[in-house]
């Protein structure tokens, strides 16, 4: 088992929370703050392609992808996301983010593995170099994309697991960024992220690890903890039904099998 693994109840593995928090620390420190300021976006077509291969053949597909994957991964590090406008940033950013873990999950799958957590420095190890700094899944996450201050990217990043969000059937651009995001949200919420029943709200795991963000949009990436209730609070106007009087919050747990969906 690779580090940064453990073994859960039910004999499941899942990220080793010490290794993922000292990852994300590293991250934080070591990588620069996004300072866009510019008017441009990025159109990732060989983006849309993958995204809609995958949409057709699903998880089979994956293994065959990766050549395509960094072929996408390729041309969006040669692009200088400081220089393109804060949406059109905060796009380029979540597209490369999703070819890398996309890249992740299709050599889980070449491998034979059945999670990308499988995979030694899943998220930590560098995978693409922008703007001369080595990156890592972690980095791209936590230290450039949380950066923006929307918690909603919470609903478009994904894993390459059966728990994370579908993917969304295109790459992603700065001038329909907030309608695209909003419609995430939704869309991860009533397609299971959040449940009800007899009182009780359950909410997608993803929710317990960053429900900070949601809280305090603000002080993004926040790890300050926050209550059950605050969070449910803050996903109310995305949520699909509405919310019982007094009603008790849950979170899933999380499966990290490999899968990767196009919605």
């Amino acid at each position: 088992m690779p580090a940064g693994v453990r073994r859960l109840s039910g004999g499941m593995d899942g990220p080793n929370p010490l290794l993922v928090g000292w990852s994300i620390a590293r991250s934080l420190v070591a990588t620069r703050t996004p300072r866009p300021f510019g008017v441009g976006n990025v159109e990732a077509s060989e983006f849309d392609a993958v995204l809609k291969e995958l949409a057709t053949g699903g998880t089979s597909v994956l293994g065959a992808l990766g050549p395509d994957l960094d072929a996408v991964i390729a041309t969006l590090a040669k692009v200088d996301p400081d220089g393109l406008s804060p949406s059109g940033a905060l796009a380029f950013w979540i597209d490369l983010y999703n070819a890398g873990a996309l890249r992740l999950a299709a050599t889980a799958s070449g491998d034979g593995a059945p999670s990308v957590l499988r995979v030694p420095g899943a998220f930590s190890r560098p995978f693409v170099e922008v703007a001369g700094e080595r990156l890592s899944l972690d980095a791209v996450e936590h230290a450039k994309v949380r950066r923006f201050g929307d918690p909603r990217i919470h609903a478009a990043l994904v894993c390459g697991s059966v728990s994370c969000p579908t993917l969304r059937a295109g790459a992603y651009s700065g001038g329909d960024l907030d309608a695209d995001l909003d419609h995430q949200m939704r869309a991860f919420l009533s397609g299971g992220g959040a449940t009800v029943e007899s009182g009780v709200v359950t909410l997608s795991r993803v929710f317990s690890w960053y429900g900070s963000d949601f809280v305090r949009p603000h002080r993004m990436p926040t790890f300050l903890p926050t209550s059950r209730r605050s969070v449910l609070a803050a996903l109310t106007r995305w949520l699909p039904f509405d919310v019982p009087p007094d009603a008790e919050v849950a979170f899933q747990s999380y499966d990290w099998g490999l899968r990767c969906s196009v919605g």
